[in-house]
């Protein structure tokens, strides 16, 4: 049963988000098939210490035995013995614009996915489900490709500076003004790397005293910004309001532990689009405790930022909510803007600051001037500025395709996680020989798709993940699902039994609330 959430005035939309309970049978049958590949890879590994199988993998050299080992033989347990037997299914060499279709260089392996060998052949017009490329915007051809060269043979490919010594560019400035006006803050600064946009300014705004509340299944990059602030750091569960209010409510009734003292700052971290997972912020919902608790909302709009809303302006326009009502606002342009980097967008005092005193800002060397032309480009596109509605005609399609490639995939007898909105759209394998086997199925008839699994995801939720384009065509979608469809039922993968379990109805383990300082 989809769960539709009208939370008074909270939703001026309805919210349709649902996540079908794993079949009992299934969860055994993954855990057993995880066992006993564990049980293989302990013989291997026998086999291998008294050289009856070729050690491949690294290891000391035998003048370092008596060193602290660099190489740790169990920590790489899983990466030798499980990992390394559906390798093939990662890291497969692209050698085209990765638009709507890809040119895929063929390889193959003779020792198991230790090492690979190139054939030589291209395997041509491969329909690309793996990429962002949310709103077709790579591509080789058109408006922003000939803004981007124009701007390579007059400012060149590099800066060689920082921002803040001799790398700050008119299109740098010209760049930050244009996100402000897009998102309708006071001001923005962007960065050359969106992992670090992360990693890199949120120790900047935190830090001993202040405490971070997370949701468990944010990124790595703002888990890493989390830990490297020196904040407290403590979990909710996933888009769970109740768990999030009482982590709030304990903070402030407790405040710091030991002394006791008032937190310095509270900082709510979430995502908009969760990239596993397919499902959407309850951002409304967040915004509301925010308010009634006194703390700081920091938002990573990194696939959602073009992905949602009528003018592709993320998760705070598909909600309709004030965008002043978000502390920070960060996002970045490697998805729906084909190009690279990330920015932070706010209030102008929150913007001064960390011109000053941002790692990336002082450190890190400014973005490449073909990359600014092709975000402004494609941004103008998006806000019609360009004189055309393109960049409109686009998000409307992005969101078409996403309803239909879901709606499709449901019927067809999936288990299809996420929100209905969302154009990350992944499919439950669960087992573990599945993985690997349905990528190979589906590069055979010329789809590629990403496949995922543990650490990735939890043990038992090994998915494969499609992410739709404004780029992709109603006949490769149709030619994708059949596809798809033929692949589920020889590895009888369609497990839904159409009984779904709302996120909001998830019964969270009272541990989260344990206090952790990093």
């Amino acid at each position: 049963i989809n769960h539709i959430v009208h939370n008074g005035a909270l939703y001026k939309r309805p919210f349709n988000e649902a996540f079908e309970e794993t079949p009992m049978l299934v969860a055994v049958l993954t855990y057993v098939g995880y066992g006993v590949l564990t049980l293989f890879g302990y013989l291997r590994d026998f086999m291998r210490h008294w050289k009856i199988e070729k050690c491949q993998n690294a290891t000391e050299r035998e003048e370092q035995k008596d060193f602290v080992p660099l190489y740790q033989d169990f920590e790489n347990f899983y990466n030798r013995n499980l990992y390394m037997r559906i390798r093939d299914s990662w890291n497969r060499p692209i050698c085209s614009v990765p638009g709507a279709k890809v040119d895929m260089m063929e390889r193959v392996s003779h020792d198991y996915n230790w090492t690979f060998t190139y054939t030589g052949r291209v395997i041509k017009d491969v329909i690309n489900m793996g990429s962002y490329n949310y709103l077709g915007f790579a591509q080789k051809t058109g408006p922003c490709q000939e803004a981007a060269a124009k701007v390579l043979s007059q400012y060149g490919a590099g800066v060689c500076s920082t921002r803040q010594e001799m790398g700050n560019l008119d299109k740098h400035e010209e760049l930050e003004k244009l996100v402000a006006r897009f998102l309708g803050v006071e001001s923005a600064m962007t960065y050359g790397m969106g992992f670090a946009t992360n990693s890199m300014n949120i120790p900047a705004l935190v830090g001993k005293g202040c405490l971070i509340l997370s949701d468990e299944l944010n990124h790595a990059s703002l888990v890493l910004g989390a830990r490297l602030s020196g904040a407290t750091i403590r979990i909710f569960k996933h888009n769970n309001m109740q768990s999030l209010e009482k982590l709030l409510r304990d903070a402030i009734v407790h405040g710091q532990p030991r002394t006791r003292r008032p937190w310095k700052k509270i900082l709510i971290l979430v995502e908009g689009i969760y990239s596993m997972e397919g499902s959407i912020v309850r951002l409304p919902e967040v915004i509301a405790l925010k308010k009634k608790y006194k703390s700081y909302l920091y938002l990573d709009e990194a696939h959602s930022i073009g992905a949602l809303g009528p003018g592709g302006r993320g998760v705070v326009e598909y909600f309709g909510l004030n965008p002043e009502d978000v502390d920070v606002m960060m996002g970045t342009f490697t998805k729906s803007f084909g190009a690279a980097g990330g920015y932070i967008a706010g209030k102008k005092e929150l913007i001064d600051y960390l011109r000053t005193y941002s790692h990336s800002a002082a450190y890190a060397t400014s973005m490449s001037p073909p990359v600014v032309e092709q975000i402004i480009t494609s941004m103008k596109c998006i806000m019609g500025e360009d004189g055309t509605t393109i960049g409109r005609a686009r998000v409307q399609q992005l969101a078409e395709n996403t309803i239909y490639f879901r709606r499709r995939l449901k019927e067809m007898g999936f288990i299809i996680y996420g929100n209905e909105d969302s154009p990350i759209v992944p499919l439950m394998l669960y087992m573990p020989a599945k993985i690997g086997a349905f990528g190979r199925e589906m590069l055979k008839r010329n789809i590629g798709v990403v496949v995922v699994g543990f650490p990735a995801t939890p043990i038992i939720e090994s998915r494969a993940r499609f992410c739709l384009s404004a780029a992709h065509t109603k006949e490769m979608l149709d030619t994708a699902l059949k596809e798809v469809n033929e692949v589920g039922d020889l590895l009888q993968v369609k497990y839904s039994r159409r009984r779904l379990v709302p996120l909001l109805d998830r019964p969270f383990d009272e541990t989260t609330y344990e206090e952790t300082e990093d």
